[in-house]
């Protein structure tokens, strides 16, 4: 045994020394040849994109040619050769699977790159960017799935099973889209969305409850911000069944609204012109409405309502808190008496009270 494992590193002592020389020179001609192109181009252009992106999967996929090129001119009799070469090829297709993922994950950049975020042209720029990140994961996906797929078939075991798996392709397809469904679900629940645009990155919705922002967008699940920093986690396809709102979907502006109770007695007037006063020294406020109606009332008091408008929600949360405060602390200082009051009328039902009352033949007298 020790004498064949002798042997055997013998045998591989002056290839496996050169085998080692070639890839050492091979990668750092690389390394010299990256470092002269990227000193000598810009690093915002399309093609410097790629390479920066695919810079150290290139660099294995060159040592490994090499590698490779060596061994199919190493001597058939050296121990165990097939089986390094198996090796060698197995980890060439893998490092070729991703190089191809990182040249295609780096298109979204380039497209969004040639799409910049012009004044007034938000909305297409957003839109190109959704349709981008969802079709270059599902390319991914598709990519690692045939390397993974070449990988396997380097083994002579699988490539035997490949074959009486094609017989049974109809059974096995079937099983397997059972198995699958929530992830093809999903999948093209991410092409619907990219094509018919329901949301885009960075728009503002209203999920479960939650005002949120779309942070990112994955093949399968949207993350999205919420206003305090959390994060939801959302399958691609709970938005193709059930509703949402989309606060930015066409505008980001909105209208926004604040209720008060006041009084009967209050006059409406002096409420309208606080209103516009305030709305003029607001910076979050665009100028474009200002309302002030009453639009409820019932035995005790009026509702009145505010209504603003401003340029995103942001602005328009603050703004409706900024007036709330601001109409409520008018409200106090000058109408004191004017806010919301409990009516209610005291009765005396007293024995004696009552009794008198009715030899009189009079009710009972009542008090406010």
């Amino acid at each position: 045994m020790l004498k064949t494992l002798e042997a055997g590193l013998q045998a591989w002592m002056l290839p496996g020394i050169l085998a080692l020389l070639a890839v050492i020179a091979s990668y750092t001609l690389y390394r010299l040849t990256l470092a002269v192109i990227q000193h000598f181009s810009k690093q915002r252009t399309v093609p410097r994109l790629f390479l920066d992106a695919a810079a150290k999967a290139l660099g294995l996929v060159t040592s490994l040619l090499v590698l490779r090129a060596l061994l199919n001119g190493a001597p058939d009799d050296l121990p165990l050769l097939s089986p390094v070469k198996q090796l060698v090829t197995l980890l060439l297709i893998l490092s070729l699977t991703w190089a191809a993922v990182r040249l295609t994950s780096v298109i979204g950049d380039v497209i969004v790159l040639l799409n910049p975020v012009l004044e007034g042209q938000w909305k297409r720029a957003r839109k190109v960017e959704t349709q981008t990140r969802f079709l270059v994961r599902c390319l991914n996906v598709l990519v690692i799935i045939v390397g993974i797929g070449a990988a396997l078939m380097t083994f002579e075991p699988v490539q035997k099973v490949g074959a009486s798996l094609l017989a049974s392709a109809g059974v096995g397809g079937i099983v397997l889209g059972f198995a699958a469904r929530p992830v093809l679900s999903n999948l093209l629940s991410g092409i619907q969305i990219a094509l018919t645009q329901p949301f885009r990155i960075d728009d503002v919705l209203i999920v479960q409850g939650e005002w949120c922002w779309v942070e990112e967008v994955t093949a399968t699940y949207v993350v999205l911000r919420v206003w305090d920093q959390r994060r939801l986690i959302v399958p691609l396809q709970w938005f193709i069944e059930n509703p949402f709102q989309n606060w930015s979907r066409n505008t980001a502006d909105l209208q926004g609204t604040v209720f008060i109770w006041v009084d009967y007695t209050m006059p409406i007037e002096p409420l309208r012109q606080e209103f516009s006063r305030l709305l003029d020294t607001m910076k979050q406020w665009d100028g474009k409405v200002a309302t002030v109606q009453v639009t409820e009332s019932n035995d005790q008091a009026l509702q009145v309502r505010f209504l603003m408008s401003a340029p995103n929600s942001n602005q328009n949360w603050d703004l409706r808190c900024a007036i709330r405060e601001g109409m409520v602390t008018f409200i106090q200082k000058h109408y004191p008496s004017q806010l919301p009051r409990l009516r209610a009328r005291l009765v005396d039902t007293t024995p004696e009270f009552e009794g008198n009352a009715k030899q009189s033949g009079r009710p009972p007298k009542k008090s406010a």
